[in-house]
Parts: C-alpha cells; structure tokens; sequence
C-alpha cells in the first residue's frame, strides 16, 4: 500500500482573513460554506462551524466531518422548527451559547476559517442581537476567514463583508412536494 501524500499546509499566520456572506433565498448558502471547508481541510487548514438553528438532527456534514481531520462542527439548536413570530426561550438561549462559543473560538485563534452557518436567520428571528453579530465579526482575528451563511443577511452585515453571494431560487423540486432528501439537501 502506497502512503497517501503529505497534505501541503497552508500559511496561515501571514495570510488575511476576509468575511465572506452566503445568502438569499435559493438552496446552496450552506453547502457553499461546507465546498469552502472541506477545501481549506484540504490545505491542512483548521476548520470549526457552528450551526444556529440546527440540532439533535444527524445532517450528512455531520457524518463526513468525523472522517476529516482538523474539521469541526457543532450544533445549537433543536431538531424543531423555530417559530420566527414567537421564538422559545430556548431558542434564543441556544442562539447565545452559539455566538458565546463562536467568540471563545474566534479569541482562540487556533482555527484558520470558521463558519456561522444560519446566523443571518437567526438574526433575523431575533435569536441573536444584530449589533452582537457585528461585535463579533470586528473582533476576529486578521488571518482568520469567517463566513456567515443564511437568508435575510443584514444589510448592515453585507457592507462589511469582503466577498457577498447571493442564492437566487429560479426552480426548485420542493415546489412540487418533494422532501428533503438525505445526502443532497441535508
């Protein structure tokens, strides 16, 4: 058996980090973050996601990410819908462990890119305080590459970020009553 090649390591301390914002209302914003993660793994780079809104339900990212080094994902929320009019106390309370830890991970400075998947969602539910969010995207650190993911990105947060995609839905299989569907939209 031939030995797997080393992985080539990429700078890190001297490169810039930018913030990147994947939103909109077409499917893609997180597998857009997860294509970005698993290429940076690629390179030796440290990678942590925190999930908003996202819990107890085995996602295949989940699953994947167990097989990659140096590849992190944590999740704060509950398998249950948030009700965006009325959200439970304990989902605003799961909202805010998620930004206390993404700052603990962030002031670390051990990881090269770190994702803030649904953030903008929660944002907009009122999970989490706009003025929080922009809090923690000032602090990062220069070499880190922090990207936000989620629909109903702030303005606010648009005109700070280095690099804005927006989803766009023109089609969609869900239109016609098609479900969610296990290795492809979850």
């Amino acid at each position: 058996m031939t030995p797997a090649p080393k992985t080539p390591k990429a700078n890190r301390k001297s490169r810039k980090g930018f913030v990147h914002v994947y939103t909109g209302n077409g499917k893609g914003k997180t597998t857009a973050a997860l294509g970005l993660a698993l290429r940076a793994a690629g390179y030796g780079l440290k990678v942590y996601i925190i999930q908003f809104m996202k819990g107890c339900v085995t996602y295949g990212e989940l699953r994947s990410s167990k097989h990659i080094p140096n590849f992190t994902i944590k999740q704060f929320g509950r398998p249950d819908f948030v009700n965006k009019d009325n959200p439970a106390k304990i989902d605003i309370a799961l909202a805010q462990k998620g930004l206390k830890h993404a700052e603990k991970i962030l002031k670390n400075g051990k990881r090269d890119i770190v994702i803030l998947d649904e953030i903008n969602v929660a944002i907009e539910w009122n999970l989490i305080k706009l003025d929080d969010a922009i809090r923690l995207i000032k602090g990062k650190p220069q070499n880190v590459e922090l990207i936000l993911t989620g629909r109903y990105a702030p303005q606010k947060i648009i005109d700070m970020a280095d690099l804005v995609t927006e989803m766009r839905e023109i089609k969609h299989y869900y239109r016609k009553g098609i479900i969610s569907r296990e290795g492809i939209d979850h």
